[in-house]
């Protein structure tokens, strides 16, 4: 039964991207409707002032109390669920939904499918290639949820869609009990957001739930068991398929690569003796191993909605990568500098440093309680030399200095922005021609910059100076 808002007390927890436009959208579908914030800050005064002009009660400073008479709860993603307002919410028997479970039971009876994209790292970049690859195939799309448009301004707007990308957090998937997409894929699986999740276990449920009442295709990584797992333990519909997808040659029902080539041994007739020509790797931008994995993933889930071959081969010929994102900046005297600032973890420093042969790691910020001995140790053999900064970066000398002693390490007792520049300096020192300056800092950000994209901006700007 559809969920009736009119005259419904619905409770939204948190203003900002996700809070604003559902109060807005529950007010317009005759909900009584207060939003609880836990700060009072200008933004969110002015957000408030903007929800009570349309007659929506706003308390700020005051997220973890349960107003009363609450019939339904609309969080935002990243509000934990063991804060207060949720644990009352529990013992009153009161429902709670995401932004994405809301767009879920919005939609329309003739809603556009959803094919959806989960993982510890790659979501982004997965989603773009996908949504690209819908488009080449003249498929009217959009690259939804946690980037690009709303998934609620997708679901509720007068824009007409034949399928939708989707980018799902682990935040986003525990708010959305509902949600049955025609075909999913988890990417990878590695410790990311523990504080909010509880536990590694509890992360990987949450990331599983993209999986649940799939129609046609759980694709999952080859490389990565838990993923495969995932889909084990799942609850799909009739003849939904389990879909691998693997940097090696492909076995049946998967999609891989093969003399350079992406090849589909899933969507064919007799997949056993068959295998489809997809694109090849050098249609990949960039064509480092962890972003042929994504664009393999891309491809799965678009030959799951019925694309053919040749639309995902010109896709992925279409896609341009965000910025920080293993992106060239340069090559100065016969160096090259990557900028990877968007590697904020462990796990995406380690596919990014997978993707060259002879590094001046540029590495340090807030490690958010990671371990970095692994990291270091698959690493070792091809690091020239380590230049550290940031407020963790004792962590990741300590792991050199046991994994990789012969590695040169210049140790930056800095962390204010203009280090930055120094850091790249001490790289080129260390750097010999035909070496990459490789900034995937493994942490995240935020003691030096406001975010990853600061920061590799910083990097881009170090570079220039060098080359001017």
């Amino acid at each position: 039964m559809p969920f009736e808002f009119q005259g419904k007390h619905v409770t939204v927890a948190g203003l900002g991207v996700s809070g604003v436009p559902a109060a807005k959208v529950l007010h317009g579908l005759g909900a009584r409707v207060t939003v609880v914030n836990d700060g009072a800050d200008e933004r969110a005064r002015a957000q408030a002032a903007e929800l009570e002009a349309l007659g929506i009660t706003v308390r700020l400073g005051d997220g973890d109390t349960l107003p009363d008479g609450t019939e339904l709860i609309v969080t935002a993603p990243g509000w934990k669920p063991t804060k207060p307002l949720f644990t009352a919410a529990g013992q009153a028997g009161v429902p709670v939904w995401g932004d994405v479970e809301l767009a879920w039971r919005l939609r329309r009876p003739d809603a556009a499918p959803w094919l959806a994209v989960t993982g510890t790292n790659g979501k982004t970049t997965t989603v773009q290639m996908l949504a690209s690859i819908l488009k080449a195939a003249g498929l009217r799309t959009a690259a939804v949820g946690n980037i690009g448009v709303s998934l609620l301004d997708a679901v509720t707007g007068d824009e007409e869609y034949d399928v939708l990308a989707v980018e799902l957090s682990s935040y986003q998937l525990h708010w959305a009990p509902s949600l049955r997409a025609h075909s999913a894929a988890v990417l990878n699986l590695a410790p990311d957001h523990l504080d909010w999740h509880g536990s590694m276990e509890a992360y990987a449920a949450d990331k599983g739930r993209i999986y649940e009442g799939n129609h046609i295709a759980c694709v999952y990584n080859v490389a990565d068991k838990a993923t495969e797992d995932l889909v084990r333990e799942a609850d799909v519909e009739e003849g939904c398929r389990a879909i691998g997808f693997t940097l090696g040659s492909p076995a049946p029902s998967q999609l891989g690569v093969v003399d350079g080539i992406l090849v589909d041994r899933a969507f064919v007739e007799n997949r056993h003796k068959n295998a489809q020509e997809l694109a090849e790797v050098s249609d990949v931008n960039p064509p480092a191993p962890h972003n042929i994995a994504n664009a393999l993933a891309a491809a799965a889930l678009a030959r799951a909605f019925g694309v053919p071959a040749a639309a995902v081969r010109d896709g992925l010929r279409a896609f341009t990568p965000d910025a920080h994102r293993i992106a060239h900046v340069a090559d100065v005297d016969g160096v090259a500098y990557v900028d990877d600032s968007k590697a904020t973890n462990t796990h995406a420093t380690e596919a990014s440093l997978a993707a060259y042969e002879s590094i001046v790691w540029i590495a340090g910020g807030l490690a958010k309680g990671a371990t970095f001995d692994e990291l270091v140790a698959g690493a070792a053999k091809r690091l020239r030399g380590a230049v550290l900064i940031g407020a963790d970066r004792a962590l990741i000398r300590e792991a050199l200095a046991r994994h990789a002693p012969e590695v040169p390490v210049v140790d930056l007792d800095r962390t204010d922005t203009g280090a930055m520049l120094q850091a790249v300096q001490e790289a080129r020192r260390l750097a010999r021609p035909g070496d990459t300056v490789l900034l995937a800092p493994a942490c995240a950000s935020m003691d030096m910059f406001t975010n990853y994209n600061q920061r590799g901006d910083a990097f881009a700007r170090a570079v220039r100076e060098l080359g001017a």
